[in-house]
């Protein structure tokens, strides 16, 4: 599954309401702390072509990055991941907290 990169609000609303659980990912490419959570994101991706996935750029489309933060109540921070289950933010870490390990604990199913 592809990655889609979000550009305006309602297109955050649409994937919500079209995947039951996708990752989304915060991202600033002038951060070195954020370049390196972004590597750890893309070795997770890769390893699970099957996940759908959210990406925006917290420079490039910084509406859209805080509208998201107003929208599911979850602070903004850069980088960040969250995890949605039927729209609602389940799970999210930042910094240095997005590693591989955590992004696959936290998509991992639960019993």
């Amino acid at each position: 599954m592809s990655e889609h990169i979000l550009h305006d609000l309602d297109s955050y609303e649409s994937q919500l309401r079209q995947h039951p659980r996708v990752l989304l990912f915060k991202h600033s490419p002038a951060c070195p702390v954020s370049a390196a959570a972004r590597d750890e994101y893309e070795q997770w991706r890769a390893a699970r072509p099957d996940v759908p996935t959210l990406f925006v750029d917290v420079i490039g489309d910084r509406p859209v990055a805080r509208g998201i933060a107003d929208r599911c109540g979850v602070r903004h921070q850069s980088p960040q991941a969250i995890l949605f289950e039927m729209g609602k933010p389940m799970w999210n870490a930042s910094h240095d907290a997005i590693t591989v390990d955590a992004l696959q604990a936290a998509w991992a199913p639960r019993c």
